[in-house]
């Protein structure tokens, strides 16, 4: 998902185009998580980036998305542009303590 999403509407208040917003992008991350993985892969992780246009993104976290978004509400910028890539991945195994 690569998108720049308008907070401002003319028939619609900025605090529900945002509770909007968020809730099209956690079902966004919810149907991708639920595709079924490639062989060998344990789970999904998302590469993430965020700002007021593409030219000024910054890549976060997957769980900073909404704290993102609410700091843009808090600045009360007209939109923002924010990029969610899934990839599949493999877990590591955390090595031991001591080094055993």
């Amino acid at each position: 998902m690569k998108q720049t999403f308008k907070i401002v509407d003319p028939k619609i208040k900025p605090a529900r185009r945002v509770d909007a917003i968020k809730a099209e992008i956690k079902k966004y991350l919810k149907r991708e998580r639920r595709k079924e993985l490639p062989e060998g892969f344990d789970f999904w992780d998302f590469d993430c980036s965020f700002g007021d246009s593409a030219d000024e993104k910054k890549e976060i976290h997957s769980a900073e998305i909404m704290k993102s978004i609410d700091e843009a509400a808090g600045r009360e910028v007209d939109e923002f542009y924010l990029e969610i890539l899934a990839k599949a991945k493999k877990r590591m195994k955390k090595p031991k303590p001591g080094g055993e």
